[in-house]
Order: C-alpha cells, then structure tokens, then sequence
C-alpha cells in the first residue's frame, strides 16, 4: 500500500503516529517536502536517520525548501522504480525532481522544491539556499518524462501547489498571495496532464480542494482510496 503525509520537519513524532504506525511491511509512506532529517547534521540526527531506516516499510520524500540541499545532493544518485533518487540509508529514499517512478504498479511524477516565502531575510547556506527553487533543467527533464507517459500518471507529488489552488487557500490570508514560477508550471501541468489525484505539502493544510487535489500535513492518506487512515 502507498501513503502519504505532509511535512515532517525533522519530527520522530510523527513516525510514533499510531496511523503511521499501521503501515505494514513493504508499504510506502510518501512525504510531501521539508522532511527535515537532513539538515543540521550531528550524532542526533544520524541516530534519527538511523532508526527511520530500520522501518518495515519504505519512507520517500521530495525535498521542500527546508532542507541542507548541499548535503542532500552529496548522496549517491541511485535508480529506484523506475527513476533517479538519492539513496540515503536503508529504506530511505529521496525522489528526485521531475522523475516518474512505478510503485505497486501505480506512476507517480515527483517534484519537491519551492520558494521561501521570506528568503529575502534568510541568510545563504545557512538558513536558506537557492537550490530550493528547481532550475530549467530539472522542470524540463520533468516534462520531457511526462510527455513520454502521454501527460498520464496516477500520483502526483510535489511540495508547492498549482497557482490557482495556492491563490484559493490563501484567500484568508491577509497577505499577498506570493505565486512563484513553480506554482505556474504546476498550473500548465495540471491543465496538461491526467492523474488520479495530486498532494502537496507547503500550505500545512488537511484539506480536500477536490477529489483529485488534496493539501496534506497531519493526514496520513491511502493513496487508493483518497481517504485519511483512521
């Protein structure tokens, strides 16, 4: 069975979940960005990563903006279902951007990145890098796989949402709505591709924009039903 949840933060908590904790041996829990456990680095950290890979089941993650990307991208490319990831440890994989894998038959594009929303009072390579924000080639790679799969998979996975769906769950925000590059080229995806059912992560929102459009945090989703496990 596939999963999913939404941002992890670095919290061993949320794998104490006793949702979480129904997942069986073989199973898959997707994380929609900032997972977390790659960031300050340190003997903590290790240990965490460490007993996350001991899981019975498989933990993937696309990378959101809260991530130490120069040490994510230090880890050994590797082919897994089908598409490029950085092997971690064990059972831990990260899904790289623009890439489709097969997992229990189902195909599901991934692509994590995304925008700071304050990056302009962020200092570089400390709190903040301009590796969140995926380049050309990444987007390019990620439609070029796509238009060979004829613009169809079943899953989606990305951190950011489509603008349109980001402008519709920020009109009770008193700011602006900051819509990035990346919110638009999910928005021509969205329009150009079929799926079964897009999540995404950065709005820290449970929310079901639609049948086939579901903002995750808390949730821990079956993909095949669409439904929050209980």
């Amino acid at each position: 069975m596939i999963y999913v949840t939404g941002d992890t933060h670095g919290d061993m908590k949320r794998f104490s979940d006793p949702r979480i904790k129904q997942l069986r041996k073989g199973d898959t829990l997707l994380v929609c960005g900032d997972f977390g456990f790659i960031w300050a680095g340190g003997k903590e950290e290790e240990a965490c990563l460490k007993k996350l890979s001991r899981k019975k089941y498989n933990i993937c993650f696309v990378d959101g903006t809260h991530e130490d990307f120069n040490r994510l991208n230090a880890y050994p490319v590797a082919e897994w279902n089908g598409g490029k990831v950085h092997h971690i440890c064990g059972n831990i994989y990260h899904l790289m951007r623009g890439q489709i894998y097969t997992i229990e038959r189902k195909t599901l594009f991934a692509m994590g990145g995304g925008e700071s929303p304050d990056f302009d009072i962020r200092v570089e390579n400390n709190s903040w890098s301009r590796q969140e924000t995926p380049n050309a080639n990444e987007l390019l790679e990620g439609a070029r796989n796509l238009e060979e799969l004829n613009c169809h998979v079943d899953y989606i996975l990305t951190h950011e949402p489509p603008m349109k769906i980001k402008g519709f769950l920020s009109l009770k925000d008193k700011e602006p709505v900051r819509v990035t590059g990346l919110n638009t080229y999910f928005e021509e995806l969205r329009n150009a591709c079929s799926y079964e059912r897009w999540f995404f992560g950065s709005m820290h929102l449970d929310k079901y924009v639609s049948s086939s459009c579901i903002a995750v945090f808390q949730n821990v989703i079956d993909t095949k039903t669409g439904e929050p496990v209980r």
